[in-house]
């Protein structure tokens, strides 16, 4: 019996998924957006129990919930730093912004 010439191996998902991302321009959108799980290691422990990001507009700007309004004046000061410290990465886009949202 010959193998049928139309038939080939299943491809793996991974490499589906990353085929129809990069057809569809979004593979630099995925590994901006990256950062939302990445967030509590990128600005720490102590930030990190006071917001939550939400999501990553289309400009580069992460959204992000804050518990209470001292603190969200308190990440207005340290927004650059923490831009660069979210922007280590290098090899994906940058967030270019940050939009603090008080929790309600």
């Amino acid at each position: 019996m010959s193998a049928d010439p139309k038939k080939r191996a299943p491809a793996k998902l991974g490499d589906v998924l990353a085929s129809v991302l990069q057809q569809a321009g979004l593979t630099d959108r995925v590994a901006q957006a990256a950062v939302i799980p990445e967030w509590p290691t990128l600005v720490g422990a102590q930030i990190a129990t006071v917001t939550e990001p939400l999501l990553l507009q289309q400009d580069g700007t992460l959204v992000v919930m804050v518990k209470t309004h001292a603190w969200m004046q308190e990440l207005t000061f340290l927004e650059p730093e923490l831009l660069r410290s979210l922007n280590r990465d290098t090899s994906r886009p940058p967030v270019t912004r940050l939009r603090w949202m008080l929790q309600r």
